[in-house]
């Protein structure tokens, strides 16, 4: 623990230069004290610290003191700022070991590098979740992360759509954050499956190892599973009319699955009639939800087939027009 202290003190000295140890302290969360006995430490064991007296003094390294880090271009350097999603990295319960690493990450770039890599971190913030999600309770994240790391078998009670709960005993082969959500890719009974993390009830490390798949392709595996699952969530298509405003809504309505049908229309030669409308196939969900996804278009989408689409449609236009009068 101490180890770990002095070093950063360390990397905080050679990467901020002069310190207090007020400012020491605070930053490491220790007293005052024990921030001078890190320092005398550091000193017998040859590093070059030195303080400087009076109000404006603090500690500070012999200049040329550092750790370099070569061969890294200014662009490089730049894209390590956003690297990391703090957000994600403290749900699995790292983010002081992402602060560390870093610290030391910083602290080893050459002095031209690391002021442009914190120029980026002054300038750009990635916030991943979406507006709309709501925040999931995830009390065996970090379990599930460290049975994948350490390839051991898991039994977990898992909630199903539906709210039907089951066990399963699983090996955890991976991690995926889609959208501020967590998945995880197991293998259950010789079959791999998705998992979303929020829905685990209950979490037993069984202790067991198991032997990874050479050929899983954690990357691979989740793009097919999307594309399947994109195929289950929207197994039909509506046929519509969509005006100039409507077209420029329906990234934000149907996400990235509309989008695409969108693009590909256009791609494929669609063009805007004599009203201005286009006419395209869009991905819908099977029942209700296509319903509620279609009237947020309100008189700016007609669905000209499926009939009986265009028919409950309708139907829900015409009850909506019976509640307000």
């Amino acid at each position: 623990m101490r180890a770990s202290r002095l070093l950063s003190v360390l990397l905080l000295l050679q990467n901020r230069g002069r310190m207090t140890a007020d400012e020491l302290a605070a930053e490491l969360e220790v007293s005052v004290r024990t921030v001078y006995r890190d320092i005398e430490a550091l000193s017998a064991s040859g590093v070059p610290v030195y303080a400087d007296r009076g109000r404006t003094g603090g500690y500070q390294l012999v200049d040329g003191y550092r750790t370099r880090l070569t061969g890294l271009t200014e662009e490089e350097a730049q894209s390590l700022s956003l690297a990391g999603l703090p957000g994600a990295a403290a749900e699995l319960g790292l983010g002081t070991v992402l602060a560390a690493a870093q610290l030391k990450l910083h602290a080893a770039l050459p002095k031209e590098l690391r002021s442009s890599a914190g120029r980026v971190a002054e300038r750009f913030y990635l916030d991943v979740p979406g507006w709309h999600r709501g925040i999931e309770s995830l009390p065996h994240l970090s379990a599930v992360a460290d049975a994948v790391w350490s390839a051991h078998r898991i039994r977990i009670r898992y909630e199903r759509w539906g709210r039907q709960v089951v066990e399963r005993v699983l090996e955890p082969l991976g991690l995926i954050l889609k959208g501020g959500n967590w998945y995880l890719a197991g293998r259950c009974d010789g079959a791999d499956r998705t998992y979303r993390v929020s829905r685990v009830q209950e979490l037993a490390d069984l202790g067991e190892p198991f032997e990874r798949p050479a050929d899983f392709d954690l990357a691979a595996y989740w793009q097919e599973w999307s594309a399947q699952f994109e195929k289950r969530m929207y197994p039909t298509a509506a046929k519509v009319r969509l005006s100039a405003r409507a077209v420029t809504l329906v990234p934000f309505y149907l996400g990235s699955v509309g989008a695409r049908a969108l693009r590909e229309a256009v791609d494929g030669g669609a063009e805007p009639d004599d009203d201005g409308w286009l006419t395209l196939e869009l991905p819908v969900e099977a029942g209700e939800p296509a319903i509620g996804e279609l009237l947020r278009f309100g008189p700016q989408l007609e669905v000209l087939g499926p009939a009986d689409l265009r028919a409950r449609l309708a139907k829900a236009i015409e009850e909506m027009g019976a509640v307000y009068g």
